[in-house]
């Protein structure tokens, strides 16, 4: 089943989520307009707004306050692609090119800031201040997550533990905190906020895990990006983590050695070691081991077609090739 069909009972919240964002990103200098309008126009699947929204339904009522914490998270989740795309010197996400390439790296960091501080506007707006703290605690982890991935490039003998150390703070924290905040709008308490906390969490971590897997597994044209992103940028991930561990020394070395020079010249030889250790079929079995923890996160709620979709999203997620 395609995204578009899954979500289709959501496009009326969605178009209000949209509304929120296209208001609160107007601004009297134009280069903040022409930067948030190549945003707005590149697409994206607006993810994490989208769980807030499903766990919200799910568990009570979609209303004004979630399409502003859905527009904050959005924000929260741009800003940083604004600024990751700078340092990773990306040219194109999304089959269209980064912000960064067209207006330059400091306009991309500067109007990244600006929204950084937008969403921040609005959430005192909502006034409320466990939403704050869990906020401020998600962007601060956000951050640490960026600063260990950039302080592990072109470590060749980082490992499966470290690497979802990674992916937890870097990615999962904020899909974590979509979830987290849908329970906290509807005044849950401490043990289902907890179950509502992995839920997210394993959303961001399959959401990751699939995108690693993309990385040497997905067509340019439906990815959006360039295949081998990764490997050019000196970032090690789970697939080349369980080739090397299931490699012969041959191969290995090639990786380690790949990994360490930002060798995209091996990438063929390096998709085919992929493809003899079945890296990629055992990467996939990591994410729906996180397939498993959403479902048994949602088993003792209410049955809505919010939870329906849900179990939809987590299962595309998987299989996604874009």
């Amino acid at each position: 089943m395609s995204l578009e069909k899954i979500l289709s009972p959501l496009n009326e919240d969605i178009e209000l989520v949209n509304q929120v964002i296209r208001q609160s990103l107007h601004s009297d200098v134009a280069l903040i307009n022409q930067i948030s309008a190549h945003i707005i126009n590149s697409g994206g699947k607006r993810m994490r707004p989208v769980l807030h929204l499903l766990t919200a339904g799910m568990i009570g009522e979609i209303n004004e306050k979630n399409y502003k914490l859905a527009a904050i998270i959005e924000f929260i989740h741009t800003a940083t692609l604004l600024h990751d795309d700078v340092v990773d010197q990306s040219t194109k996400r999304r089959n269209i090119k980064t912000a960064n390439t067209v207006f330059g790296n400091a306009a991309s960091v500067l109007v990244g800031d600006f929204i950084y501080s937008r969403s921040f506007q609005i959430m005192v707006g909502i006034n409320n201040m466990d939403i704050m703290n869990i906020l401020a605690d998600t962007t601060n982890a956000i951050s640490e997550g960026e600063i260990m991935q950039l302080l592990n490039i072109n470590n060749a003998e980082m490992d499966e533990k470290n690497y979802f150390k990674v992916i937890k703070q870097k990615t999962a924290k904020l899909f974590e905190a979509s979830s987290l905040l849908a329970g906290v709008i509807n005044h849950e308490g401490a043990t289902q906020l907890k179950k509502l906390s992995r839920l997210g969490e394993s959303f961001g971590m399959i959401f990751q895990i699939t995108d690693d897997i993309l990385d040497y597994s997905g067509s340019e044209s439906e990815i959006g990006k360039n295949v081998g992103d990764d490997l050019a940028e000196g970032k090690i991930t789970l697939p080349l983590i369980y080739a090397i561990k299931k490699g012969t020394k041959v191969q290995s070395t090639l990786i380690k050695n790949s990994i360490k020079l930002n060798k995209i010249n091996e990438l063929p030889n390096i998709i085919s070691i992929l493809e003899e250790t079945k890296a990629i079929e055992l990467t996939r079995s990591r994410a729906e081991d996180f397939l498993l923890t959403i479902k048994d996160s949602i088993t003792n709620l209410r049955s809505n077609h919010y939870k329906k979709m849900i179990q939809d999203i987590a299962e595309y997620a998987i299989n996604r090739k874009a």
